[in-house]
């Protein structure tokens, strides 16, 4: 269009007067010149704009700022912006927490604290330190303490401490008292219910095969308002070398003289009378299997298997039931007694027939037993060891919160005090281990 214009313009002169020929060249000439200037303007405004849109970032300038503020670093950034940022703080990704490598222990022993020690492993295996793996076999005490021997354990059970013989089998071993539990006197007698009275002789001569029927004259005195049957009595004991016969000997020694002097005290003894099962719940078994039967089972046995039991007499004369509670009121008995250390002898230490008028008489510590150096164990590792010790310091902690709902009697504030001695003086290769 432009052209066309230019054209028009340059050539309509020709049809006119020679006169005006030159004016109009001139004029022409002047037009033309100032088109093509106007076009050369117009498209270097139109590629200016296109440069700037191109590149929207601006070349940085120096401040004029006669003052400046920030003192310029000695290498400046490579891309500058036109606002400054905070330098940024840098956050250390956290390394994952490592899995802790599986870990099994093993032990063997007493069934007197079973019920317990199958509940604590269950919870500390499950919620407390599930890479852990605790195998207990209630194989009774004298099981234990010959697994201790042959050292196929990393602990050992037993309701009786070790006496001088087992010390010497057992070299450095450690007591570490678990809990305390009851020993009831278990029964079964068609119509007869749960409380029947006996004394500590009259169990200790129906044991002993003097007293041969539930209608002797020995029991019906003591058991006036009830009618009991002339039926012979089947006494029910333990086959295996056990501590709740231990405990349950050593009530009967002191309560009977000629049970003393002709029996005595012991995990395993000559029983006059009588047949055997193997542990607390083969006794309770065949107890609650055979009618006109009596046994002596532990308390959560008792308890688990609804078992009628009897009403013994204490040393106040009082007829107590056996209970949390009253094997707990004899369990503080002991609160302000002067006890071994843990590498002590604990053969003298008895809470039988507790002074207090509430209180269960037939009643006693367990112990976990360890060796105090671990490394005499073949299988023993640094990571086994720190379980073990991790373990036993949870038995006798939180592991406590357990016992009431299982009959067991928690442990007096003392007790627990020289366990915590007994389990930091545990070493591997002479070296303490961590208890959490």
């Amino acid at each position: 269009m432009l052209g066309e214009y230019i054209t028009l313009f340059i050539y309509k002169p020709q049809n006119e007067g020679k006169k005006t020929n030159k004016t109009y060249t001139i004029l022409s000439i002047a037009t033309i010149v100032i088109v093509i200037a106007a076009v050369f303007s117009y498209m270097y405004i139109v590629n200016s704009s296109s440069v700037t849109q191109l590149t929207p970032t601006p070349t940085p300038t120096a401040s004029t700022n006669p003052n400046p503020t920030a003192t310029p670093t000695s290498s400046p950034t490579s891309t500058p912006t036109s606002t400054a940022s905070p330098t940024p703080t840098l956050t250390a990704t956290p390394s994952p927490t490592p899995t802790p490598s599986p870990v099994s222990l093993t032990g063997a022993g007493a069934t007197f604290p079973y019920p317990l020690l199958s509940a604590m492993i269950t919870n500390y295996t499950t919620s407390v330190k599930p890479n852990v793996q605790v195998n207990y076999q209630s194989i009774g005490s004298g099981g234990g303490i010959s697994a201790m021997q042959a050292k196929t354990v990393d602990f050992g059970a037993s309701d009786a401490p070790l006496s001088a013989t087992d010390q010497a089998n057992v070299p450095n071993a450690l007591h570490i008292p678990e809990t305390i539990g009851a020993v009831t006197i278990a029964y079964n007698l068609p119509g007869v219910q749960t409380g029947i009275h006996l004394t500590g002789k009259v169990i200790a001569d129906i044991f002993q095969g003097t007293v041969t029927m539930w209608n002797d004259q020995e029991i019906q005195s003591l058991n006036t308002n009830v009618t009991l049957p002339a039926k012979s009595i089947l006494v029910v004991h333990r086959s295996d070398s056990s501590g709740t016969t231990f405990i349950f000997t050593g009530y009967l020694s002191a309560s009977s003289t000629a049970w003393n002097s002709s029996i005595g005290q012991g995990k395993s003894v000559s029983w006059p009378v009588g047949i055997g099962s193997n542990g607390n719940t083969g006794v309770a078994s065949v107890v609650q299997g055979q009618p006109y039967a009596i046994g002596y089972v532990e308390l959560a046995y008792a308890l688990q298997n609804s078992m009628t039991v009897a009403a013994v007499q204490n040393p106040a004369g009082n007829w107590i039931l056996p209970s949390l509670a009253s094997t707990t009121v004899a369990a503080q008995s002991i609160a302000s007694a002067g006890l071994p250390a843990g590498n002590a002898s604990w053969t003298s230490v008895n809470i039988l027939n507790a002074p207090e008028p509430n209180a269960y008489p037939i009643v006693s510590f367990t112990y976990l037993l360890v060796y105090k150096e671990l490394n005499v164990l073949p299988d023993m590792t640094q990571d086994k060891a720190t379980a073990l010790v991790q373990f036993l310091w949870y038995v006798v902690h939180d592991g406590q919160n357990l016992s009431p709902g299982l009959a067991y009697a928690q442990l007096p504030p003392n007790v627990v005090q020289i366990d915590e001695t007994t389990i930091k003086s545990i070493t591997f290769n002479g070296q303490t281990l961590p208890t959490t």
